[in-house]
C-alpha cells in the first residue's frame, strides 16, 4: 500500500487536527481498499506521532461513519455493497444537484473561469495517464463548484457523503488504472456539459450535467459491485 500521502506531522499544537485532516482526505480520495484494517500502530508510525492523536482521529472518523471499529481498537474501511452504493448516490444526487443549481445562479466570473481551468487540468491529467492527479483534479473541480453555492451547510454534508464514498472511489480507481495505462479510458462529457451550462447561465442544464456525471459513475460501480458478489462463491471455494 502506498503511503506517500501520509506525511509525518511535526507541529505539536495542531497534531490531532492534522492527523484527522490528512487521514480524512486520504479516505475521501479512495487511498484505502474496502475492508482494509488501519492499525493504530501503523498510522502512528507513519505520522510519527504517539498513539493518542491517531486514536482520536479514528474515533472522529468512526463517528462520521467513514470507518468501522474493530475489536482491538483499530479501525476498518467499510466494505462496499450495491445497496450502499445506491443509497449514497441517491443522496449525492439530491445534494450535489442543489449545490450545482445554486452555483450556476451565484458563481462569479472568476469562479466560473476557475471551474473551466480545473476541467482542463482534469482532462490534461487523464491524457497524461496520471491517475492520482486525475482523481485529485476531479475532486477539486466538483468542490470548486459546490463551494460556490453559498451554503456551507450543503457543502459540509456533501463532504461527508464523499468521505463515505471513499471505498467506492478506491474500487473505481482500481478499475480505471489499467485502462488509463493502456490508453483505453476516456472521461465522460459531463464536465464539459456542465461548463457550457454555466457559461450559458442555464442552471437546469448544469443540474442535468452533474446528475449525469454521478449516474455514469454509479452505473460503472454497480457492475463492479455485482462482479464482487458473483465472484464471492468462487473465492470461498478456492480459499476453503
Amino acid at each position: 500500500m502506498t503511503v506517500d500521502f501520509l506525511e509525518p506531522v511535526s507541529s505539536r499544537s495542531t497534531i490531532q487536527d492534522e492527523v484527522y485532516k490528512r487521514l480524512r482526505h486520504a479516505l475521501m480520495s479512495g487511498h484505502f481498499e474496502p475492508g482494509q484494517t488501519l492499525t493504530i500502530a501503523f498510522l502512528a508510525e507513519t505520522f510519527r506521532t504517539s498513539h493518542m492523536p491517531v486514536r482520536e482521529a479514528l474515533r472522529r472518523l468512526t463517528a462520521e461513519n467513514a470507518l468501522v471499529v474493530v475489536p482491538n481498537g483499530s479501525a476498518k474501511v467499510p466494505t462496499v455493497s450495491l445497496d450502499g452504493l445506491n443509497d449514497l448516490c441517491l443522496t449525492r444526487i439530491a445534494l450535489e444537484t442543489l449545490a450545482t443549481k445554486l452555483a450556476a445562479e451565484r458563481a462569479s466570473p472568476a469562479e466560473r473561469e476557475r471551474f473551466k481551468t480545473l476541467m482542463l487540468e482534469h482532462e490534461a491529467a487523464t491524457a497524461a495517464r496520471d491517475l492520482a492527479l486525475m482523481l485529485a483534479k476531479n475532486q477539486e473541480f466538483h468542490f470548486a463548484i459546490y463551494e460556490a453555492c453559498g451554503s456551507p451547510v450543503v457543502v459540509q454534508f456533501i463532504q461527508t457523503l464523499w468521505l463515505r464514498f471513499g471505498p467506492y472511489m478506491r474500487m473505481l480507481s482500481n478499475y480505471i488504472e489499467p485502462l488509463l495505462v493502456a490508453d483505453g479510458y476516456r472521461p465522460s462529457s459531463h464536465h464539459r456539459d456542465l461548463i457550457a451550462a454555466m457559461e450559458a447561465d442555464d442552471s437546469r442544464a448544469a443540474v442535468k450535467a452533474i446528475e449525469g456525471d454521478i449516474k455514469t459513475t454509479q452505473g460503472l460501480l454497480r457492475r463492479l459491485c455485482r462482479n464482487l458478489v458473483e465472484d464471492a462463491p468462487t473465492r470461498r471455494r478456492r480459499d476453503g
